[in-house]
């Protein structure tokens, strides 16, 4: 398949950018940063740029919120025995691992079941329902899972379980509440920001928990428990559920990257020491999302993902740097298997008749390893921008899941074929899915007929949005100064991102396996700059370069100086 590169969509400076650089006394290109993110109201800057914990919204404008926080603390009151139920992702861990913190603080009888995703699958089941309460527990809490586990929470309650959702998927269509359930997507919830991960959700809980308790003088005999060491797993499981980085979501990863550099947690500071992260290294969205999250997940993958909450709460620096050595280990496994599932998936893909005409692709194999399809299918979208499924065939069930593009709500379009579907879930880019083999032919032709009704030719070119043109000698220390208040940055709330206008290259060099380093001029100036998998381009020299870039620094030899990293190049 032949690419046909990204369309470069540059941003003018919004028609409100002066107006609001007067307002806030900032320069307009940060006005025009702002604009672009849809933040054009002084009130709504000034909450972005200056994210505060004192500015969180009160928990009790979620719907169920208060009738959960009663049910839970008259169970402590009781002396009665808690389970939080989780998932096996870096979200529903480190969500399981808060609240299994928090009760424990609490002296509350707390335990925890996160389930195997390749033997049980995502959410409640009806045998860990069964043994859960064979096991004495009697308050049963999800987190990030539940929502549309309906019969099962009502054989819970069958067997005497009191149950309290929390969770920040998609609300089924049928949603009838049985038990306290909270998540922000409810039409009737009057918190106003619907993004929370679900660890951000346990967090809240555990604040709304804490100030209940307070009222009924349940610390007059002791102290309270300081929920803020707690925002390091709330930043960690934040950005590597890939929720929009604005509002709560913003305040808790800005405050909780501060918690993940004091290194308190003896299983944080392991992850990181495996992770290759010094200590006393600032640590980034980045460092989040490429290192230490896939590492979390892992043990997921590939089998039970339990040792991560217990390394993750342990007080023991040996356990937890035996836990995150097994991560380390299973993490290089995940990458070997899926290296070579994403192999065998092009050479499926360049071996189609159809392929310059088709929409979608939907693959499958015995042989593959239903833990890492989702990865594969985020790489697969990267390099031929079409929606993907992945499925490994188990059985008679192909099971696996899915990644899409803009322009295409993979969640509805699975809705659309939930008669062919035995399960599914998920959002507008990514879910999961099972089927039977025998309906997967025509499955795989009516997910095509629904993309084709939904995308046309240029919904298939991927489109860059660039915040504003910018020539190299704006590129100053006092526009970095400026670029680290858009900090941290992540879904919703990009890396900012300036195009280039006509730059001479004055020398390239391949660096690495795969990557350019350059030394670029423009009127004078010059800036070095990196260009990640850039290398097949060399070499420049003495060639007419435009760049898409983002403006960092590079230490070397103990010396920092600006450098420009490139996302995307076009050669003059």
């Amino acid at each position: 398949m032949e690419s046909r590169g990204k369309i470069w969509h540059i941003h003018d400076e919004p028609p409100k950018a002066a107006w609001l650089a007067q307002k806030l006394g900032v320069s307009r290109l940060t006005a025009t940063l702002l604009c672009n993110r849809d933040i054009a109201s002084p009130d709504s800057a000034e909450s972005f740029l200056s994210p505060r914990l004192a500015n969180l919204r009160d928990p009790f404008l979620l719907k169920d919120m208060d009738k959960a926080v009663e049910l839970i603390a008259d169970g402590i009151a009781a002396g009665k025995r808690i389970t939080i139920y989780g998932d096996y992702d870096a979200d529903g861990i480190t969500a399981t691992a808060l609240l299994v913190d928090f009760f424990s603080k609490l002296k509350a009888p707390v335990s925890f079941y996160i389930p195997h995703r390749l033997d049980e699958g995502y959410g409640l089941n009806e045998t860990a329902v069964k043994g859960i309460a064979e096991g004495g527990t009697e308050i049963l809490i999800t987190v990030d899972c539940g929502i549309s586990s309906s019969l099962e929470i009502a054989m819970a309650q069958g067997l005497g379980l009191e149950v309290v959702v929390t969770d920040h998927h998609q609300i089924p269509g049928d949603f009838q509440p049985i038990c306290p359930t909270i998540n922000p997507l409810r039409p009737d919830s009057a918190f106003p920001f619907r993004d929370l991960a679900g660890v951000g959700l346990a967090f809240y809980l555990a604040i709304a928990i804490r100030s209940h308790l307070r009222d009924r003088g349940f610390f007059n005999n002791g102290p309270e428990p300081d929920l803020k060491p707690y925002l390091d797993l709330v930043a960690l499981g934040t950005v590597a559920d890939i929720v929009p980085l604005v509002g709560e979501n913003r305040i808790f990863v800005k405050s909780g990257l501060a918690v993940l550099m004091e290194g308190a947690r003896p299983g944080i500071n392991a992850l990181r020491e495996v992770s290759g992260i010094r200590a006393g290294q600032v640590i980034t969205t980045d460092d989040i999302a490429f290192r230490l999250a896939p590492r979390l997940n892992a043990l997921g993958r590939l089998g039970p993902a339990s040792s991560a909450v217990r390394m993750l709460t342990t007080g023991s620096a040996a356990e937890a740097e035996s836990i995150a050595k097994r991560m380390d280990y299973l993490n290089a496994q995940r990458q070997a298997i899926e290296s070579r599932i994403t192999l065998e998936s092009f050479e499926k893909i360049e071996r189609m008749e159809d392929l310059d005409t088709r929409r979608t692709f939907v693959l499958y194999d015995r042989k593959w390893h239903r833990g890492v399809v989702g990865i594969v299918a985020s790489k697969i979208v990267e390099q031929y921008y079409r929606p993907t499924l992945i499925l490994g065939l188990e059985g008679e069930l192909l099971k696996g899941s899915g990644r899409s593009i803009e322009g295409f709500n993979l969640y509805e379009a699975l809705c659309d074929l939930s008669d062919l579907l035995d399960h599914f879930g998920g959002h507008y880019y990514a879910a999961g899915l099972s089927l039977h083999v025998g309906k997967a032919q025509e499955f795989m032709e009516r997910f095509e007929e629904i993309a084709r009704n939904r995308l046309d030719q240029d919904s298939l070119i991927p489109r860059v949005e660039v915040d504003a043109l910018l020539d190299l000698d704006a590129v100053t220390h006092q526009l970095l100064k400026e670029l680290e208040l858009f900090m941290p940055c992540g879904y919703a709330n990009p890396q900012p991102l300036f195009c280039s206008g006509p730059l001479e290259v004055a020398s390239s060099r391949v660096v690495g396996e795969s990557h350019l380093r350059l030394k670029v001029r423009q009127g004078g100036i010059s800036f070095d700059c990196i260009a990640f998998r850039k290398a097949p381009l060399h070499p420049l020299d003495g060639k007419s370069v435009e760049v898409l870039f983002h403006v960092g620094t590079n230490t070397w030899q103990g010396i920092e100086s600006i450098q420009l990293t490139v996302v995307d190049m076009k050669v003059r």
